[in-house]
């Protein structure tokens, strides 16, 4: 199950003008001069300081399976700072953010209309303000059901009250999501 807070991260990674370094040697120097150290990057990816010494020499080409993913995730972290504050204040002040989804909607409805939960696969353009509203939630550390909200909100204002145009009453319950995208 895909969740916002990698959504996000993953629609700031489609903002990046170059690719993250390859090769297990490329990536640790690149944690060496980010982190101005090997010490720090041995601490960090629970590895021993030469072996961060031996990387970055080329010494170890090819690192195992469970330390190629963490050595990818804290390069990913890191990489390319600007652009990614570039990417996402462009998406909280004029961009807006699109969100691809396939999950269950509920409603809870004015009486007399159902409130049977569908399941619907929707794309829908948010507007800014929720953009911002789900970046800033993210850093401030909500949780995944607060984030959820967020966007089922804003789908709830954009997509089923057409921006308040029609549905008054009409509260939407975003569940079971099978899969969720964002694109800036």
């Amino acid at each position: 199950m895909d969740t916002v807070t990698d959504g996000l991260d993953d629609a700031l990674r489609k903002a990046f003008t170059r690719p993250i370094p390859r090769g297990g040697g490329a990536r640790m120097r690149f944690l060496v001069r980010q982190l101005k150290g090997t010490r720090a990057v041995a601490e960090l990816l629970g590895i021993s300081q030469r072996t961060v010494e031996r990387y970055v020499r080329d010494q170890l080409k090819r690192p195992r399976p469970d330390l190629a993913r963490r050595l990818e995730r804290e390069v990913l972290k890191r990489w390319q700072p600007h652009v990614r504050a570039r990417a996402r204040q462009t998406a909280a002040t004029t961009g807006g953010i699109v969100i691809d989804t396939r999950a269950r909607f509920g409603y809870t409805a004015a009486p007399g209309s159902t409130d049977d939960a569908r399941l619907r696969h929707l794309t829908v353009a948010l507007p800014p303000e929720y953009a911002a509203r789900l970046f800033e939630a993210r850093d401030a550390g909500r949780t995944e059901e607060q984030l959820r909200d967020i966007a089922a909100e804003g789908l709830q204002e954009i997509y089923f009250k057409d921006h308040g145009r029609r549905a008054q009453g009409l509260l939407v319950e975003f569940t079971d999501v099978e899969h969720l995208e964002f694109d800036l």
